[in-house]
């Protein structure tokens, strides 16, 4: 089983102790994401460390705003490490607004370059801002890679249903108001379906409220073999082997 997508960097120094409870339930690989370039070179470190571990390696949105110059050049050097294999998470959040829309869009749109350029899966986040981040996926090649991670905007599923792009659902998929999302879930093509924890955020709802980790990503799989009416080891390993094929995984 795999964690698509957890920040093992703000676990407070508790990865591994993290990694050995999800190893434990089963969860054998986590792609964990770097947000900032100190976040970055942290979350390669715990993945220099911890087999089974990846990075994904990105300037988050909220950081659009203090990005220098410079901060790409650095990313991309990060971004050729053997452990790296996804560039994100990169997008636009125009809920909580912690950066100008224009520096956003900047930002998001050169790491989207950046994906293209280095051929590795672009690590989507959008909050608040359907049309325009479909807008700059609509500009990427047929080809591109890319992942919706934490899946909450539905205005963003029609694109990703026509466009082939990967639909990764979180914790708040299975909160009892989730009706949406779930409906959503349910229609996601099996080949294009991931699951994830965005550890330390958004715990399932059996963890609801304490600090969230890889080895919870079996409640949203739980959820999203019900929602599908399949079985749970089944999809497992369908979103097993999308994983491996979305970021090249050995």
């Amino acid at each position: 089983m795999i964690d698509t997508h957890a920040h093992l960097d703000a676990l407070d120094g508790e990865a591994a102790d993290a990694l050995a409870r999800a190893r434990e339930v089963g969860v054998t690989r986590v792609i964990a994401v770097g947000s900032g370039l100190d976040s970055c070179r942290a979350t390669l470190e715990v993945a220099e460390r911890e087999e089974g571990v990846f990075a994904a390696l990105g300037l988050h949105p909220h950081q659009a705003g203090d990005v220098a110059e410079g901060d790409f050049e650095q990313l991309e050097e990060l971004l050729a490490h053997p452990k790296a294999v996804a560039v994100g998470e990169a997008g636009l959040d125009h809920y909580r607004d912690y950066a100008p829309h224009d520096r956003q869009l900047e930002s998001f749109g050169a790491q989207a370059a950046l994906a293209v350029r280095l051929g590795k899966p672009l690590v989507v986040h959008s909050r608040a801002a359907d049309e325009e981040t479909a807008a700059v996926l609509a500009e990427l090649p047929e080809l591109a890679r890319v992942v919706l991670h934490c899946f909450s905007s539905l205005g963003l599923l029609g694109p990703a249903l026509e466009r082939g792009w990967y639909v990764s659902f979180a914790g708040n998929v299975t909160y009892p108001n989730a009706t949406e999302l779930r409906a959503a879930a349910a229609r996601v093509p099996p080949d294009r379906l991931l699951a994830e924890t965005d550890s330390p955020y958004l715990a399932p709802q059996p963890r609801r409220g304490r600090r969230n980790e890889p080895a919870n990503v079996v409640h949203t799989l739980a959820v999203l073999a019900e929602v599908r009416g399949v079985d749970p080891a089944e999809l497992e390993r369908t979103i097993d082997a999308n994983a491996t094929t979305v970021f090249g995984l050995p």
